[in-house]
């Protein structure tokens, strides 16, 4: 089977919730460890777009076409974090609104 690369490759898929006394807690924990590990995966592209930039810029490295292929994986995950972002407070606000 073939793998596809690309801006979300490196984004770790949700591991599996199963039920247990904490179920609130080990939930919670989960999804904050994929969203920090997400973050952190967008944050790392952006770095090595900027890195990729300043080489060319200052001379290291003569090829534009890494350069590009860098700075559109970073947008485009970037993108995709603030579309993921955009629906996280669309369902917070979903739960506010909410009848008790």
């Amino acid at each position: 089977m073939s793998q596809i690369y690309g801006p979300t490759s490196g984004i770790a898929p949700i591991p599996d919730v199963t039920p247990s006394g904490s179920a609130g807690t080990a939930g919670a924990t989960g999804f904050l460890d994929s969203l920090k590990s997400a973050i952190g995966k967008v944050n790392d592209t952006q770095m090595e777009a900027g890195r990729a930039v300043d080489a060319l810029m200052t001379g290291e490295t003569q090829d534009l076409h890494r350069t590009m292929v860098a700075l559109q994986q970073a947008d485009v995950s970037f993108q995709l974090m603030m579309q993921i972002r955009n629906k996280l407070v669309a369902a917070y606000e979903e739960i506010q609104r909410m009848q008790v």
